[in-house]
């Protein structure tokens, strides 16, 4: 079926890469993987953080970056209970499969130096709670011996929740059993520009320039497959 089946990289923006891959290998162990010019981004580079063989979290350097300031509450939530902007990253939970697995995560981050509190039990999960460089908020969870696993949706919708969200019940049924959809093998056309759905901060023109571009000659001017090291 059409739909996503996991997480395959997590882009975060950074103005000290360094930092970010000391943080990553050292305090949590990921390993680097990556770190090359950004295709079709000049002058930007990134780095990718091994999660699995099919996920990372990947760190972007685009010259700027480290010149905008953060602004706790803006920009940054600081912690899991902090606002900031819509659309910013709010924090990052990485899976462990294991409760004792969590714990020796606790003794990893610790013995680099690193405060780090928990587990808090929340039903489907138990959870540590940590700080990165650039004021990432960051945890580690395990579902190991969850009480109530997600996968049990009745358990974990809360009715005045739904409200608060302005959810139907029409809605919820749509929302909790997404219509399957198989896919037509690529068969589908670029829909008309529309102002009413998201699109990247262009112009309207050039936006309808890009979208305009058949999928084969756009994936043929757009792709870069050569590693840096061949």
């Amino acid at each position: 079926m059409a739909h996503p089946v996991g997480i395959h990289h997590l882009a975060l923006s950074t103005g000290n890469m360094k930092a970010q891959i000391e943080f990553f290998t050292d305090v949590l162990g990921m390993e680097l993987v990556a770190l090359y010019w950004m295709h079709g981004v000049e002058g930007a580079w990134h780095g990718f953080m091994k999660l699995d063989e099919d996920c990372a979290v990947a760190f972007v350097f685009v010259p700027g970056n480290e010149k905008i300031g953060t602004e706790i509450g803006v920009t940054h939530p600081g912690s899991g209970a902090g606002t900031s902007s819509p659309g910013t990253m709010q924090h990052i939970s990485f899976n462990v499969p294991t409760m004792e697995a969590l714990l020796n995560m606790r003794d990893r981050i610790r013995s680099r130096g690193v405060n780090v509190m928990g587990p808090i039990r929340h039903g489907f999960c138990q959870s540590i709670y940590f700080s990165g460089p650039e004021n990432l908020a960051l945890e580690v969870a395990t579902s190991e011996g969850a009480e109530y696993p997600l996968d049990h949706k009745q358990t974990w919708i809360d009715p005045e929740v739904v409200g608060l969200a302005g959810i139907t019940e029409e809605e919820l049924a749509r929302f909790t059993n997404p219509a399957p959809y198989a896919g037509e093998k690529g068969a589908v056309s670029q829909p008309a520009y529309d102002a009413n759905k998201p699109h990247p901060p262009m112009p309207k023109e050039m936006l309808e320039g890009l979208y305009g571009i058949p999928d084969d000659v756009f994936t043929a001017q757009a792709s870069e497959t050569t590693p840096p090291n061949p």
